[in-house]
């Protein structure tokens, strides 16, 4: 009964769910992008350098930390809005990328480099040519589960007037609408699977192309 209510209210509701999904969609790509640019990087680095380690470490005890407490952090500063949501949501998706490009890069075997060297690459060619293709899956493995972490805690977003999905669980839990309420999670948890799924076939795709290349 409560599935039929709820799947009537969607449809009476189609352009506001539409723009939620849409808001959603795109905070949760904007911070994983931005977060990427920034970790992917920053990974290659920290794989590489003495003082990587540390950094490393320092990221891995800021993953403890809860959504709902960065988002505290953060709106003080910034304000309501969208551009606070975004803050808050790279903070949370740069974890999981960096963690796992560093640990992709840390675990090439040192005799593929030194191979590489003798054949006369340099260390740009040697981090695009060699380190990068073995690296991969494990990056789209701290991709993937930065992307879900991010879809999950965009619906925080509507705490602050940032929009999303969020909106219907916020005002289904306000109205005492567990139309809404559900409907928001179902879309959400459906969106995470979506996502969960084309970086598993991403994955696959990958690991057949830099498998041949590499002829592992």
């Amino acid at each position: 009964m409560l599935v039929r209510q709820t799947w009537s209210y969607a449809l009476d509701h189609l352009p506001d769910l539409v723009l939620a999904l849409r808001q959603h969609v795109g905070l949760s790509a904007a911070a994983i992008v931005l977060a990427s640019l920034i970790c992917v990087p920053l990974g290659v680095w920290t794989a590489h350098a003495r003082a990587g380690r540390a950094v490393v470490a320092a990221v891995t005890a800021a993953r403890v930390v809860p959504s709902l407490a960065v988002l505290a952090f953060v709106l003080p500063v910034l304000g309501v809005g969208e551009r606070s949501a975004l803050v808050a949501l790279v903070l949370l998706a740069c974890p999981p990328i960096l963690i796992n490009t560093d640990i992709a890069f840390r675990g090439i075997a040192p005799q593929l480099r030194e191979a590489a060297l003798g054949m006369g690459m340099g260390p740009r060619e040697l981090v695009r040519r060699v380190e990068y293709p073995l690296a991969l899956p494990v990056m789209i493995a701290g991709l993937r589960t930065s992307t879900t972490e991010v879809i999950a805690s965009a619906t925080l977003a509507a705490f602050i007037g940032a929009g999303g999905l969020g909106t219907f669980i916020l005002d289904g839990l306000a109205n005492n609408d567990m139309r809404q309420l559900l409907l928001g999670a179902v879309v959400v948890a459906c969106l995470a699977l979506v996502a969960e799924a084309l970086f598993a076939a991403l994955s696959g795709r990958v690991a057949v192309r830099y498998g041949r290349a590499t002829g592992v």
